[in-house]
């Protein structure tokens, strides 16, 4: 399929388009972008700076993507952005590239992003990661594998989000979340695990004997006896070696910036969303 560009779009010299894009109307492409085999541009989009956007990714109108960091300690430094394949991106997302800090922001595979939805500039996204409508990342966070971002949940910069965990709406989080965790945040406040995303576990291929071993693994970080420090000695030498399990061990023993988010006291965990209901 040939390349279509709306006769009221403005592409710049020197962007590159793959076979079969179409780029609609009103929409601006920047002269060091390079989009993908199949890459569609609905009305209104603006793609600008050095961006590379994967084949088969499509984003909606109003979308301003690869334009320049929101750091004030930004001087028009050349800095990239890449996004992968089979992306979705909705209306009036803001996607920002990297700064001289780490160069780069980078998007996975298979992301979907709805309305509104922000990742900043030196962000890390995995794979098959779900922004629901106004999610937001601050600057240099790193987000997993098969992680889901609640609605308007607010993500603080350099937090670290693990694979296949889960966001509630309306969430703050400024500590790292590990992986198959579920944080939330009662009416917009920080938020705090209530559990493991036992669905998602379900979902992606993980067995009986890996959910139970994982809450064991869980179970003790958060709830047994002792300080931290000990109990994350006892999980390593029980579960480090577990191909589940060992997740949460080598997430928190990997730790940047950001503190472990801390588990809800059992008596006051949010009905419907503590352990009992995740796990069932």
């Amino acid at each position: 399929m040939s390349t279509a560009i709306h006769p009221l779009a403005h592409v710049a010299a020197g962007a590159k388009l793959g076979e079969g894009v179409r780029v609609g109307p009103f929409c601006t492409v920047g002269p060091e972008v390079s989009l993908g085999d199949g890459v569609v541009l609905h009305s209104h989009v603006n793609v600008d700076g050095l961006t590379e956007i994967g084949a088969r990714t499509e984003i909606y109108p109003f979308a301003s993507i690869g334009t320049a960091p929101q750091d004030l300690s930004y001087k028009g430094e050349p800095t990239r952005l890449v996004i992968g394949e089979d992306c979705v991106i909705r209306e009036s997302v803001t996607v920002n590239r990297g700064t001289p800090k780490t160069g780069l922001t980078q998007i996975g595979d298979r992301c979907f992003l709805m309305a509104y939805a922000h990742v900043a500039h030196d962000c890390r996204v995995g794979n098959n990661v779900i922004f629901a409508n106004a999610a937001t990342l601050g600057g240099h966070a790193k987000v997993g594998d098969f992680v889901f971002l609640g609605g308007l949940c607010a993500v603080h910069q350099f937090t670290r989000i693990g694979d296949f965990a889960m966001i509630g709406g309306v969430t703050g989080v400024k500590d790292d979340v590990i992986p198959f965790g579920m944080a939330f945040g009662a009416n917009g406040t920080s938020g705090e695990l209530i559990g493991l995303n036992v669905v998602g576990m379900k979902r992606r291929g993980f067995g009986r004997e890996d959910v139970k071993t994982v809450r064991a693994c869980y179970e003790m970080l958060f709830y047994g006896p002792g300080t931290f420090a000990e109990r994350l000695a006892e999980a390593t030498a029980t579960y480090a070696a577990h191909p589940a399990a060992g997740r949460l061990i080598a997430f928190i023993e990997a730790g940047e910036k950001r503190p472990v988010m801390m588990a809800a006291p059992k008596k006051t965990r949010v009905a419907g969303g503590g352990p009992a209901a995740a796990d069932d």
